[in-house]
């Protein structure tokens, strides 16, 4: 099995542990074991416990898994969905500059 290790900038580390964190917090709001998520979600214990830790290597996938068993999948549709930065972007390169006046 190929083993890869991804190092990631201690902000987005910390994001990812929170993003872990406010799932795990879903999980005991709804009075669900990890067992039951897990096996709702389709993955084994260890990959729900390495989302909850916020480990970079898990997939995708299986968030988009556990947060559909807790309900939340909708919630992803909300990210960068406010890209306020892109759009500030995107509207300076839309600004047509004229030309001066040729001369006679």
């Amino acid at each position: 099995m190929n083993s890869r290790s991804i190092t990631l900038l201690p902000k987005t580390q910390k994001i990812l542990e929170q993003f872990g964190e406010n799932i795990k917090l879903a999980r005991l709001r709804r009075k669900l074991s990890a067992k039951q998520v897990a096996e709702r979600a389709g993955i084994n214990r260890t990959t729900l416990w390495n989302i909850e830790k916020g480990i970079p290597a898990v997939t995708i996938g299986a968030y988009c898994q556990v947060l559909l068993v807790l309900g939340l999948l909708e919630d992803l549709t909300k990210v960068a969905s406010d890209d306020e930065l892109g759009r500030r972007l995107q509207d300076a390169d839309l600004v047509v500059k004229k030309r001066a006046p040729k001369k006679k």
